[in-house]
């Protein structure tokens, strides 16, 4: 948690692990220009962020997937209007262990892995050694996108390793020779490597960077977002016009997102 000194205008962000450092940053340059302000930065997921905006807990909820028709239903029945705004984008990176021979991989084979079909990285073109996939945790954002986008809304396999945040996937995935997982852009580190994806059943191969989710020549990016009630508009509009503008959008670059414009 972070939390960024002052009194006059409290403002709390929870949510998506993904968005986390562009806020934290963003919330940290803020204060320095808005003084008397505090803003309260936690993470716990993007499910967890928008559970807290419907009980009154947050000011922003920060997420990586959009919010579902339930939760708004939710919203309108306790007579709120909600706001969304695009922040930035990602592309969601699937990372191996440095020594893993294999550097591409189509969406169908993504699909058998995560679900537990292909259990060996012979079947994909690399070693004979056991495939060991480790997920998100279910209130993650970034765990629904990825089934969502992956595995066209299959279960993943029984009793894969979740994960509470990205930096947790990384050291787990680093750790583990016949490891795979997945992460936001901004996540990765020299400590895993990058693998290429095929969308178009292998017909051409590419790799996550800010170039390729920029160019959208990258198959696996999203929009991240933050989410207020309109009630509070007067509250977070400083703060959010903020993260909106060049300054702010030079952020989100800074933390290895992608701006919006």
């Amino acid at each position: 948690m972070l939390l960024y000194a002052g009194s006059l205008n409290a403002q709390r962000v929870k949510g998506s692990e993904t968005v986390l450092p562009i806020t934290q940053m963003a919330a940290e340059s803020f204060i320095k220009s808005h003084s008397g302000s505090d803003i309260t930065v936690t993470g716990g997921g993007s499910g967890v962020g928008i559970s807290s905006l419907l009980n009154g807990t947050t000011d922003i909820a920060q997420s990586s997937r959009r919010i579902k028709f339930e939760e708004r239903k939710k919203i309108k029945f306790a007579g709120n209007n909600l706001r969304e705004v695009e922040v930035a984008f990602d592309a969601l990176a699937i990372v191996v262990h440095p020594s893993n021979k294999v550097s591409q991989l189509t969406r169908e084979q993504l699909s058998g892995i995560f679900t537990g079909k292909i259990k060996n990285w012979k079947e994909v073109g690399g070693e004979d050694l056991k495939i060991i996939p480790y997920s998100r945790e279910t209130s993650s954002g970034t765990y629904e996108f990825f089934k969502e986008s992956i595995l066209k809304n299959k279960n993943f396999m029984s009793g894969i390793m979740s994960m509470p945040a990205n930096g947790a996937v990384i050291q787990s995935v680093s750790q583990t020779r016949g490891a795979i997982a997945y992460v936001g852009l901004a996540y990765l580190s020299n400590k895993v490597k990058a693998i290429s994806v095929s969308y178009d059943s292998g017909k051409t191969f590419v790799k996550p960077s800010v170039k390729t989710a920029k160019d959208k020549s990258y198959p696996i990016v999203r929009p991240l977002y933050y989410y207020y009630l309109s009630k509070d508009e007067a509250k977070v509009k400083d703060f959010i016009d903020y993260l909106l503008s060049p300054a702010g959008q030079e952020i989100v670059k800074k933390t290895g997102y992608v701006a919006v414009y």
